[in-house]
């Protein structure tokens, strides 16, 4: 009978190092929709659009509407980056000033 043979092992130079390191992600920050003042829609109608949209009772989208007009601005919701992108395009409908950012928590 004929001798079997197996190759020779190969040696493989490692060019990345044995242990890989992986940066860990920031947890995913929520996105708000701010709506913005504006010297055109009545405080009426803004506390109506956050009503009506957004469902809120009277007295939460009044203290809304006001924080809008005293102090400029209110976060209106929050949530992922998609759902605060259909709530600004939302408030552009109604004809309302509104961004989005990623709170800072």
């Amino acid at each position: 009978m004929g001798t079997v043979t197996s190759p020779a092992p190969v040696e493989i130079e490692r060019t990345e190092p044995a242990e890989e390191v992986f940066a860990v992600p920031e947890p995913d920050l929520p996105w708000v929709t701010i709506v913005h003042n504006d010297p055109v829609n009545l405080m009426s109608y803004v506390t109506y659009v956050f009503q009506a949209y957004f469902g809120y009772p009277k007295e939460k989208a009044t203290k809304l509407m006001l924080d809008v007009h005293h102090k400029g601005r209110a976060v209106v919701s929050s949530g992922s980056r998609e759902e605060m992108e259909r709530d600004v395009q939302a408030m552009h409908g109604y004809g309302l000033w509104a961004t989005l950012q990623q709170d800072r928590k």
